[in-house]
């Protein structure tokens, strides 16, 4: 998924982190200065449902508009393995593994 508030936010005529701030407050959703930072200006960790359906009032917007699927960056089980594969079949050779003993020191040659 990718964020997208600051483009909806300026969508609506919102064109500071704290005029949005300000907005949300006004409908009960205090935001603190860095957290708002991150919601501004990247992709949020975490963010309550509640706190989304705050931002869709003030913005007068769908969560559609604030969260934008990426169908393309889901992979299915084994497809980076098989990626990898491709590449070891193209010419570049797999690293090669030395085996070492706990402490760090290697093994006696066989």
């Amino acid at each position: 998924m990718r964020w997208n508030l600051r483009l909806t936010a300026a969508n609506k005529g919102i064109w500071k982190a704290s005029e949005l701030q300000r907005s949300l407050a006004e409908r009960g959703l205090v935001i603190s200065a860095g957290k708002m930072s991150g919601l501004w200006s990247g992709q949020p960790v975490s963010l309550k449902l509640e706190d989304l359906d705050v931002i869709c009032v003030v913005l007068g917007c769908e969560i559609g508009d604030l969260l934008i699927p990426e169908p393309e960056k889901v992979r299915r089980p084994g497809q980076a393995e098989e990626t990898e594969r491709a590449a070891v079949g193209a010419g570049t050779a797999a690293p090669k593994v030395i085996p070492k003993r706990r402490d760090g020191r290697s093994l006696p040659p066989e």
